[in-house]
């Protein structure tokens, strides 16, 4: 696999960012990624920026997705109102993992019901040469957005994102959504050389993405391979973490505390964190007592509410949410997160009356 592209020695986080200017290095959400007791037990949800939100509804009326992800006042009011609604403490920057790609030139819309379809799968050699490369200055609407979201946060901290490239790299392969990502996964075998330079070139489209967010002020990062749990540990370990360790190569240097998260990963969270993170994310279907066993208690936790019980009588989610804070108290760090995104039909105000259940109980 050919080096990730050099990083500026010179690039850092400015004087004035809010992990170095004294907003949010302390907050809850911080301390605990970096091991610390924080003051009042830190949540936020993954999805948690639109979806269930009708405001989010309101302002995104006739606008379409990747749309309203580049329209950088737009964007920022995504992400600031479940922070207003919820008391959740951090944001979550809104934006889309295909971002880069539409960025970058890449001919790919979300379509209603379906999800990320691109205008070409890219399958070959030839495909993997002919992408076009993303560029620093493509990305100023993501900076943009990021500027005028932190300067309203204060001292809640913005959690930066971007697709792993495995998720990315298998959209990119399939030309769409698919369950079991057949495609990605035969050429990973079939023409490993073709699969290395298209993971390359997801790692520095993703690593690129998050690293403007990070210097524009957001306070932590996360990669998501939404998809990864489609494959085995020795697939996942030969031709997946070198490219999400090549992705976060691009902003480790930075200092904020990074955090690996994926769904049905539980036999890869050891390898998830070894690409080298500071935090992993676990999703609902493993305890977070086993999770840490599985890790050695070598890292913070974040997860893992199950979303289907959002749903459920509030005497079973209490209970429930209840289970994961005990579950958690072993790691060297917890924030309560869900074990996947909030769903679309979720009432407001249970995922409200969760965060106030959440704070109501002192961390330890």
């Amino acid at each position: 696999m050919t080096p990730s592209p050099a990083v500026s020695a010179a690039s850092a986080l400015a004087a004035d960012h809010p992990l170095l200017d004294g907003r949010t290095a302390d907050s809850p959400l911080i301390t605990a990624y970096r091991g610390g007791k924080p003051s009042r037990r830190p949540v936020w949800f993954m999805r948690q920026a639109g979806r269930s939100l009708p405001e989010y509804l309101k302002v995104r009326e006739g606008i379409a997705m990747l749309d309203s992800c580049l329209r950088p006042e737009l964007a920022s009011e995504i992400t600031l109102q479940p922070v207003r609604r919820h008391d959740v403490d951090a944001g979550i920057f809104f934006s889309d993992i295909v971002i880069p790609l539409k960025l970058a030139g890449v001919g790919v819309d979300i379509v209603p019901g379906v999800g990320p379809v691109l205008d070409k799968p890219v399958r070959t050699a030839a495909d993997v040469a002919a992408l076009p490369q993303l560029t620093w200055e493509s990305l100023e609407p993501i900076r943009e957005a990021v500027r005028l979201t932190v300067a309203e946060l204060g001292k809640t901290p913005l959690i930066g994102f971007a697709g792993a490239p495995f998720t990315l790299a298998a959209y990119m392969v399939e030309g769409k959504p698919s369950r079991d990502h057949l495609g990605p996964r035969t050429m990973m075998h079939a023409d490993p050389e073709t699969w290395a330079a298209l993971a390359n070139w997801a790692a520095d489209a993703s690593g690129l993405f998050l690293r403007a967010q990070l210097e524009a002020g957001a306070s932590a990062g996360q990669l998501f391979d939404s998809w990864a749990g489609s494959l085995g540990l020795a697939d996942y370990t030969r031709f997946v973490a070198p490219a999400s360790t090549r992705a976060l190569d691009h902003v480790r240097h930075l200092g904020a505390p990074l955090v690996h998260f994926g769904t049905g990963t539980s036999e890869l969270l050891v390898a998830m964190r070894d690409v080298g993170v500071d935090v992993v994310g676990v999703d609902y279907r493993l305890p977070l007592d086993e999770a840490n066993r599985r890790l050695g208690g070598t890292v913070p936790l974040q997860g893992n509410i199950d979303p289907a019980l959002l749903s459920a009588p509030w005497e079973i989610l209490e209970a429930h949410v209840r289970e994961v804070i005990a579950a958690g108290a072993a790691a060297p760090g917890h924030v309560l997160n869900l074990g996947h995104g909030v769903p679309p039909e979720t009432d407001p105000d249970v995922l409200t009356r969760v965060v106030k259940l959440i704070h109501s109980i002192s961390p330890e």
